[in-house]
């Protein structure tokens, strides 16, 4: 007899491609499950849990809420999760009450942030809700006590987001936080053309990097990103071209620090902006994130070069923190205030007109009103027209928890006044009667305007004509606000368009291939179809460890055939055990 087994098992082996799971891979699947037991009454021997069996529920038809707090990165993160959710099949709504499932996507750079994260999984628990965590909460401090039991997944593994949930709607807890690696060799995360559903469909969000060369003192973020890992240049570039063909009309460029974009790989950000540039159609604009002083400072001719680009934002975030070098040293910025100034100067000289944001923290500890006045002086010099105040937080584990704090009066009263210093100036009032070129992607948080941008990446409001959305206009401006102008668009000026696509949907899924999308106008259901490949460019199989077979090429006749081997193993057991009672 178990002869007969193992030359069946060699045959179901034969079968088996060289793309399936091996069995290490299985085994390494089954260590990041925690099956969830099930209570059983001892006397009637019935299951006294209200759920289902988790052998009884079908993933890929429930609906999921997503919410996202934080970084433009992590909204990034959010949107590819939600792509592979919806491409897998799950609904994604915006409905948190009718949801099945909730995937709190955190944010760990400031107490706030973490308290509403934490209490939107106590919400999502009183209303009998399955949860998945997500972002930097989690990765940094999975073992605090209100996440035990949860599932977790890592911000490097969101491609797994389908694993999770599965596993997580079945009852069990998994919690995938591991790195990425190539050869030993850290990356940048998650592959970029994964599909992912964009909250706005004109605005597509590229992660060049994650983590920083830094160690701040207060950063807690440091903590789940971890160390710089850049993405290839050319892989950037295929996103963005793929962007623009998705009806796309602007880039935001986002990592912890794109200053220090291509330091591991050999490269750096100058070069893949060049690369990028060539292909942004006209019509369409790129605007890069937030870099550091200190790598920045290395690229100054190139960078207002490339900021004076017409289809780039003459615009740069550039964290300044402090105006103090005392308390920029026990930041550990590595940093002194005149390299910030000279960064400021010489690009306000090169780019005329730029925008330069910036955020200063209030309160840091060891913080003296000499250390402040110095801030206070520093933003009245420069008046920035988009400053974010940020009162100190100690976040644990931080080495500024550590520090002796200043008195949280204090802070909150420097915080105070630093704000009524940046409200006293209006930065856009000399504006008023320019003529403007602008681009129109979103709508007013009152929903009575459409919200475009200039080349400074200044926000101005123009009128709710649908025929402007996605277009490059030019308006006059007629009034303006602390934070916006107002601009009524030119009767006689020419509109461009950025890409001769349509826009996506909102939340239609980007990155499906046509066969995909036949199928859905269709009706058909693609899950069902082992013709229809998955729904991406390339495909899933490293995506998705826990993949269907018919959902793989072939996977119709490989599954057949797997099961007629077990069916055969079966009678064999069959007809052995009755010979022998016979």
């Amino acid at each position: 007899m178990p002869a007969a087994c193992e030359s069946v098992l060699e045959d179901i082996e034969d079968i088996v491609s060289a793309e399936d799971l091996k069995p290490h891979d299985r085994q390494f699947v089954r260590r990041n499950i925690f099956p969830k037991v099930r209570k059983r009454n001892s006397q009637k021997n019935i299951q006294t849990d209200d759920e289902p069996p988790s052998d009884s529920i079908i993933p890929g038809v429930q609906k999921i809420w997503i919410r996202t707090w934080g970084c433009s990165h992590n909204n990034s993160d959010g949107e590819y999760m939600a792509g592979q959710l919806a491409a897998y099949g799950y609904t994604i709504t915006d409905n948190s009450a009718e949801a099945d499932l909730w995937l709190l996507n955190s944010c760990t750079v400031k107490n706030p942030a973490e308290d509403h994260f934490r209490n939107s999984i106590k919400k999502a628990q009183e209303g009998k809700k399955k949860v998945v965590l997500a972002g930097c909460v989690p990765q940094a401090q999975p073992r605090q006590e209100y996440l035990k039991g949860l599932s977790i997944i890592g911000v490097q593994q969101i491609d797994r987001v389908v694993e999770v949930v599965e596993e997580t709607i079945k009852g069990h807890s998994v919690r995938l936080l591991g790195q990425k690696k190539d050869n030993g060799k850290r990356l940048g995360g998650a592959r970029l053309d994964l599909p992912k559903i964009r909250k706005n469909p004109l605005i597509e969000i590229i992660s060049i990097n994650t983590g920083c060369l830094n160690a701040c003192t207060y950063c807690k973020t440091k903590h789940a990103r971890g160390d710089l890992a850049s993405y290839p240049i050319e892989e950037l570039v295929d996103r963005a071209k793929q962007s623009f063909q998705e009806g796309v009309c602007e880039i935001w460029l986002t990592s912890e620090d794109t200053g220090a974009y291509g330091r591991d790989i050999g490269t750096d950000l100058p070069t893949l902006l060049w690369k990028l540039v060539e292909v942004i159609p006209e019509g369409a604009m790129l605007r890069l994130g937030m870099t550091n002083p200190p790598y920045i400072l290395e690229h100054l001719e190139e960078m207002a070069k490339i900021l004076n680009h017409p289809r780039v934002y003459a615009f740069l975030h550039i964290p300044v923190q402090s105006a103090s070098d005392s308390v920029l040293m026990d930041m550990k910025r590595e940093y002194c205030v005149a390299d910030f100034k000279q960064v400021v100067d010489f690009l306000k000289e090169k780019v005329p007109g730029i925008t330069i944001a910036t955020d200063i923290i209030c309160g840091f500890p060891g913080e003296t009103d000499e250390d402040f006045q110095e801030t206070m002086k520093l933003v009245e010099l420069y008046r920035f027209p988009s400053l974010f105040i940020n009162q100190f937080y100690p976040r644990p584990g931080t080495p500024a928890a550590k520090m002796p704090q200043v008195p949280a009066a204090v802070k909150k009263q420097r915080t105070k006044d630093l704000s009524q210093l940046f409200h006293s100036y209006s930065p856009y009032d000399h504006k008023v009667g320019e003529r403007q070129r602008v681009l129109v992607t979103e709508e007013s948080f009152d929903s009575n305007y459409y919200v475009a941008h200039n080349p400074f990446y200044e926000q101005v409001l123009v009128p709710k004509d649908p025929l402007l959305m996605g277009k490059m206009v030019e308006v006059n401006i007629y009034e303006a606000g602390k934070h916006f102008m107002k601009g009524q668009p030119v009767s006689d000026a020419r509109i461009h368009t950025a890409s001769i696509s349509r826009p996506l949907a909102k939340g239609e899924v980007s990155g499906l291939t046509e066969e995909f999308r036949r199928s859905v106008q269709n009706g058909t259901n693609w899950k069902a179809q082992p013709s229809v490949e998955i729904p991406v460019k390339t495909r899933l199989s490293s995506w998705m460890a826990l993949q269907l077979p018919w959902q793989q090429e072939g996977g119709g006749v490989k599954i057949l055939s797997v099961s007629l081997a077990l069916l055969a193993v079966l009678v064999m057991f069959y007809y052995g055990g009755m010979k022998t009672e016979l």
